[in-house]
């Protein structure tokens, strides 16, 4: 089932666990949101038009992070008469998981019962698995210490990294400028899978912004 929803002047199609970024909503990062513009449903070969909203029809939505699109510069300038203004503009985006397309006036569920419902599910997993043999420890091997962080790069220079994201990133080995501007197309999608960062490395440009800041830790 999908769903066409309208917000912010802007159209998406979305379904269940979609992940969409949309003008700015009001809420925190864990928030349960319903839009109530639905402008069409489909499920298989039905699909139900609105005129111009569906009746009784909503998306309820989780709220992942409050977040920044990249910047873009406005310059103007007019000819022959010293006029010249730049300026940038970095818009307000909310990126939302959809968790339930609802017909028929129905209410998205509690948070907390899913939380339940998802808890109970794993116990009665756990219960179903067959009990392994334990096998003899080992002997621990040596590892060799992290490096400490105080001589790392500040990665909080970095957009949207914050203190939780850098040690995030310094216990994934990742403790320079340099060795995040050398990343390619595999190891951004590695990294974004391994630390779940949910496509941020690409949505804020982390590899440009490292090249440029590798760059001014030399200079």
């Amino acid at each position: 089932m999908y769903a066409v929803v309208k917000t912010g002047g802007k159209q998406y199609r979305v379904s269940k666990d979609d992940i969409v970024r949309v003008e700015r909503l009001a809420g925190e990062a864990g928030d349960t949101i319903t839009l109530a513009d639905v402008l069409m449903i489909g499920k298989g070969g039905d699909v139900t038009l609105g005129a111009p909203n569906i009746s009784g029809a909503s998306v309820a939505a989780e709220i992942l992070e409050q977040t920044r699109d990249r910047k873009v510069i406005i310059f103007k300038k007019r000819r022959r008469q010293n006029y010249r203004r730049k300026k940038g503009h970095r818009q307000h985006l909310t990126v939302l998981r959809v968790t339930e397309i609802l017909t028929d006036g129905a209410k998205p569920e509690p948070v907390a019962k899913k939380a339940a419902k998802a808890a109970a599910a794993k116990a009665d997993a756990k219960k179903a698995e067959p009990k392994k043999a334990v096998p003899e420890k080992a002997a621990p091997k040596k590892t060799a210490p992290k490096k400490a962080a105080a001589s790392a790069d500040d990665l909080t220079k970095l957009s949207g990294v914050g203190p939780v994201l850098a040690q995030k990133l310094i216990d994934g080995g990742v403790t320079s400028f340099a060795q995040i501007a050398a990343w390619k197309k595999k190891d951004v999608e590695e990294f974004d899978e391994k630390l779940s960062f949910k496509g941020r490395i690409e949505r804020e440009g982390w590899v440009d912004q490292a090249k440029t800041l590798a760059k001014g830790e030399k200079e």
